[in-house]
């Protein structure tokens, strides 16, 4: 049986694919970012959804990427798991900004 992490390495090679991978790269990282902040804590989805007071499927959705949530989302995110929002800005490598 062919594992799912050997066809990403395999389609990485398609420039179609990176290119529509790299896109997500963002939204990879906000979600994984918002799960490590989960476990940190030592929550369930269950347990952070009551502490925001919302559903265990809207945390779901929130980790699985396919909801993109406000900064007052995150606050709450940050508060109910013990964290510090920081949000920052930082030049890409891939697209200079000429300076001004």
């Amino acid at each position: 049986m062919t594992k799912i992490s050997d066809l990403h390495q395999e389609w990485l090679r398609d420039p179609t694919y990176q290119r529509e991978y790299d896109a997500l790269a963002e939204e990879f990282d906000l979600a994984a970012a918002l799960i490590e902040a989960r476990a940190r804590a030592g929550l369930t989805q269950a347990q952070l959804a009551q502490r925001m007071e919302t559903t265990q499927s809207a945390i779901a959705r929130l980790e699985a990427g396919l909801t993109t949530p406000t900064t007052r989302t995150l606050e709450k995110i940050a508060k109910a798991t013990g964290s510090r929002l920081k949000i920052t800005f930082e030049s890409s490598p891939k697209t200079p900004f000429p300076a001004v």
